[in-house]
Order: C-alpha cells, then structure tokens, then sequence
C-alpha cells in the first residue's frame, strides 16, 4: 500500500489505513534512533527542498534531519535572502526550485492555502509544514503517532485539546486525525477562542477546564498566540492563566495515567506550567523526538516506498 496523493496538503486528504501506514512506517523509521550511524539509504538521489516563509524550530529541522538521515539532499530556502525580497511570487519561486530539480517542496507559509497554490504549481511533491490558521498536518500525524505509542491505540480514547482552537492549524489537523482514527476528541477554550460548528462534526465543546479534562486519555495543550491578543479575545493573560493553564494542581485530577502534549513551543506559565512539561506523564520532549521519525516515513513513502523493504533495512 502507498500514500494515493502526490501532495500531503491536508490530513483530510489520508483515509484510516493510509495514517496507519504513515504510524507504522515511522516505527520502523524510529529503529534508527539509537544507532551510532543514523543513515538508511533510501532516499539517496532525491532533493528536499524546505521552502519556510515563517519562522521554525522543530518542524524544519525535523524535516532536514529526516531527509539527511535517509540519505536525501536536503535545501533550507530562507525567503529573506532569497529573489522573494525582490518581488518573486510563490508560485515562481516554486518553479524555480523545481527547475532545479526539487523531488520534494516543503511549505511552510503565513497565508492558508499556500501549499495548494505551490502544489498546482509544480510536479513536484509538496508536503504542507503549517498554512497560516488553516492545518498542520504533519504535526497531527507526530501527535497521534506519540499517542499510539504511549497508549497503545487511537481508537476509543478521549482526547481533550485545551487553549486557542479558532486559530490553530494544529488544532484542526488534530480534530481530523483523531476523528478519523476513531477517538472521541473535546476541546475546552473561552468561547471567543472556539470556531462555530465544532459539535456538527462530533467534537464535544467545554468553556471551563476541569470538565473537560476529567476522564481524558489525552490532553493537548496548545499555544496561546500572543499576537491574537490585540483583538481582545479574552480579557488578559493572568485571566487567561486563572482558568485555562494547566497547572501541576489542575492536573492532580486528571487519570492518573493522563499522557500530556504540547506542539511548541510552549509559553510556560501561561497555557502550560513549567512542571506539568517535565512530568513524568508529558511526552512534550517525546513529540520533538517522534517528529523528525513521522517525517522521514512521510518522505519517504512520497518517493514511492515501501514500508516492508524499509523495515528490513532497519
């Protein structure tokens, strides 16, 4: 079985057995983790090319050690010393890479929609790495691959996504993949901060924390974009603190086996305290880690491989 699509673009795009195979790919990628030599071969010859308008810590480099790892030549294009400063569009600058001989484009970009105008662009793969306030896709597919791996499974656990889900991409990739994976997904946020609708899709809404973390498998805490805080969605930070933050108190009454998320990065104090993130139950650190394995799964099953011959590499 291989991924139906040239372009990852959104998470919308994978049935049930296609993420599966995406998970189960990056378990074998993941076998490389404690060599001394992390190399396979697979990719030798390919070009990647990350192709970031925003600014990026662990996506991008994530996304270049998993193509240096399996032997791809990996690109880093940083706009602000590239033609784009004068006046190139996206979609040239997309052609150029191509020209160049770009195999796969890596998108990061402010505007939604982004990685579908580059993908209609090129014949290139395009993967989407976060299109402004639309998805995130390879972020949801770490995240439930760092659920599957500390639970065990996706379906029929409760996972509560708790903070700014009107404007996160990551929240909307995750409420699909989850869905789609067969969990029963909640998010809990003020309600200026909760899109309309979420409910006619199966999501359970909270406008208070403690609920909706009672009885979760799973909570996702997510980025309070501090850049929103102009608009006045909610009153202040401290107020925000008060009663959205998770707190090693708040957290005392959750299950005691509750796994802990965050995508970063993180303002600890403010969504998330300093040590909930280093509670034995986060796996904050472990989603850095698992990052860089889902990549080179998706990287590689876009070149068109197979996950049986890559476990046999391992």
């Amino acid at each position: 079985m291989s991924l139906r699509h040239k372009d990852l673009l959104s998470l919308a795009q994978l049935s049930r057995e296609e993420i599966e195979l995406v998970l189960d790919t990056a378990e074998a990628c993941k076998q490389i983790f404690d060599r001394p030599v992390k190399k396979f071969p697979t990719l030798r010859g390919k070009v990647v090319v990350n192709l970031f308008y925003e600014a990026s810590t662990r996506t991008r480099t994530s996304f270049e050690l998993a193509g240096k790892w399996m032997s791809a030549d990996v690109v880093n294009f940083t706009a602000s010393t590239s033609s784009v400063m004068k006046g190139e569009s996206l979609s040239d600058t997309a052609k150029t890479l191509e020209a160049l001989g770009a195999d796969i484009i890596v998108i990061r970009h402010r505007s939604p929609g982004a990685a579908h105008l580059v993908a209609r662009a090129v014949r290139s793969r395009v993967i989407n790495a976060g299109d402004g306030a639309h998805e995130h896709p390879t972020q949801a597919l770490l995240d439930l691959f760092t659920i599957r791996e500390k639970k065990g499974r996706l379906d029929g656990l409760t996972v509560t996504i708790v903070g700014d889900i009107l404007h996160s991409r990551v929240a909307r990739s995750q409420i699909i993949g989850l869905s789609r994976m067969g969990a029963r997904v909640r998010v809990a946020g003020p309600p200026t901060l909760i899109p309309a609708g979420l409910e006619q899709r199966g999501v359970e809404v909270y406008h208070r924390l403690e609920p909706a973390i009672d009885g979760a498998d799973v909570i996702n805490v997510l980025r309070i974009q501090r850049e929103r805080q102009a608009k006045g969605l909610f009153p202040s930070i401290r107020e925000y603190v008060r009663l959205y933050g998770l707190t090693r108190e708040r957290l005392a009454a959750a299950k005691e086996d509750v796994l802990v998320m965050h995508p970063g990065p993180a303002n600890l104090g403010v969504e998330i305290a300093q040590d909930v993130v280093e509670d034995p139950r986060s796996a904050v650190r472990e989603q850095v880690t698992n990052g860089v394995a889902v990549r080179m799964a998706l990287l590689y099953l876009m070149s068109g491989g197979d996950a049986r011959e890559l476990q046999s590499a391992g």
